[in-house]
């Protein structure tokens, strides 16, 4: 094959797949009357055809995930020595072992309603199981599939020459990292997790790089936004209300990578940095594009096929089914235990008491209950803040908790759960840290709109 004509077919394999992947996670498109993206389409049809299933698979899943994890701990089975895919899966850290049993056993009890009612109530256990895990299959399922178009055909390193000279000065991150922000923003805040840690395991990011985008850039998507603001019953704000989130997120970005826990993450990589690789140095002859496309074009002409494409799929989503999964439902139901049948939240809420009454927000005492609680669950701040009488103070509410970002019932948990070094202390601290960066400059957008 003469140099022109594999120089084509790279070009091929690298636009084709990429526009795929770009449509499937990141075009907006309205399907019944709601604006979502197709990715999200099809794991919501699949969700429909398996409804009734769904908290059983994924039971199943998450008993199946501590039997191996067992006998990757006590038999150690020579499989497992010789399949490196295997022994990542199931040959985890003490914490993860205990946390993957814990997750079964509440599995188990959620799904019979053995045991205390706190652990399989509808607003603990019962949530994440019935409601939570069977959106969380459906989206592994499709987004872990096709992950691959988005990895491994050139459309990361184009994205990141183009955008470095905008992610390094703002927040101190390459420009690769826009690619998992922009999934996020668009798609889900759990395919951008998925995309980071797969990235960070690829050797793209540092463990500083990644703790900082998979806590301050895996935003909530636009449709769960829509969802929040529709609880508090202000859905006709929500332009001013996503406008609002988005300049207190920017900032929270901005300040985040500079500050303790993330500032101290090491510059180290969890695995040894691909050398042929560098969106920093242009060299003579190209321009920012150009570099971008030709190290695209390079990744892509490395691309093994669709056997080896569908094989990353495959390892993608039982990676994240049965790493993640178990995870969520241990950490998770813990988290809305707490939140339900204790008064720790609203004691941690107190100390936002005179802060809100010295920025005159009505109802303080009411919305400092809700600032912490968002720490166990996103949606349970727009729960408990829907009583709330002051339009202002709902608004307040539903934009601090969609800023928050961090939550264990689903990115908390996804987080402690992947391979991104973050500890469940840390996720916490930058939960508060969040919350104090955002809250004043909500508050001051809400005093110019009522």
């Amino acid at each position: 094959m003469d140099k022109e004509l594999q120089t084509k077919k790279n070009l091929f394999t690298f636009i084709v797949p990429s526009f795929i992947g770009i449509f499937l996670f990141m075009i907006p498109i309205v399907y019944k009357d709601q604006l979502t993206i197709p990715i999200a389409i099809l794991a919501g049809a699949v969700q429909d055809l398996l409804a009734d299933f769904l908290p059983e698979i994924m039971a199943f899943i998450i008993v199946l995930t501590a039997i191996g994890t067992i006998l990757a701990k006590t038999v150690r089975a020579d499989v497992l020595n010789r399949n490196l895919f295997l022994k990542t899966l199931f040959d985890v850290p003490t914490i993860w072992f205990i946390a993957r049993i814990l997750g079964a056993i509440f599995a188990v009890l959620v799904l019979f309603q053995w045991g205390p009612e706190a652990i399989w109530s509808e607003n603990t256990g019962g949530l994440l199981l019935y409601d939570l895990l069977p959106v969380l299959f459906a989206i592994f399922l499709f987004a872990g599939l096709f992950l691959p178009l988005l990895l491994n055909f050139g459309l990361l390193e184009l994205f990141g020459t183009l955008l470095t000279k905008v992610m390094r000065p703002l927040f101190k991150l390459p420009g690769i990292s826009a690619v998992g922000s922009m999934t996020s923003w668009l798609g889900d805040g759990t395919i951008g997790v998925m995309l980071t840690s797969k990235q960070y395991e690829q050797g793209l990011f540092t463990k500083r790089e990644a703790a900082i985008i998979g806590t301050t850039f895996s935003v909530v998507s636009i449709t769960f936004s829509l969802v929040i603001i529709s609880q508090v019953g202000l859905a006709h704000m929500f332009v001013p209300f996503y406008l609002t989130v988005t300049v207190a997120g920017f900032v929270a970005a901005i300040i985040m990578p500079r500050i303790p826990p993330l500032s101290r993450k090491p510059d180290t990589y969890y695995t040894e940095k691909s050398s042929d690789y560098s969106e920093d140095e242009i060299p003579a002859g190209y321009n920012l594009f150009t570099w971008g496309v030709h190290q695209a074009v390079a990744k892509a002409s490395r691309n093994r096929g669709l056997s080896d494409f569908f094989f990353s799929g495959v390892k993608n989503i039982l990676d994240m089914w049965m790493g993640v999964a178990p995870i969520v439902m241990a950490l998770g139901t813990v988290a809305l235990i707490v939140a339900e049948y204790t008064p720790l939240f609203q004691w941690l809420g107190m100390p936002f008491i005179p802060l809100l009454e010295w920025m005159q927000v009505p109802e303080a005492k009411a919305a400092s209950e809700t600032l912490v609680v968002g720490f166990a669950d996103m949606f349970l701040p727009s729960v408990l803040g829907a009583s709330i009488e002051s339009e202002m103070t709902r608004f307040i509410i539903a934009s601090v908790s969609v800023t928050q970002l961090i939550y264990m019932s689903e990115v908390g948990g996804l987080l402690l759960g992947s391979k991104i070094p973050i500890s469940f202390w840390e996720l916490f601290v930058i939960f508060l840290q969040r919350t104090i960066i955002t809250l004043p400059i909500v508050v001051l957008i809400a005093h110019f709109i009522f």
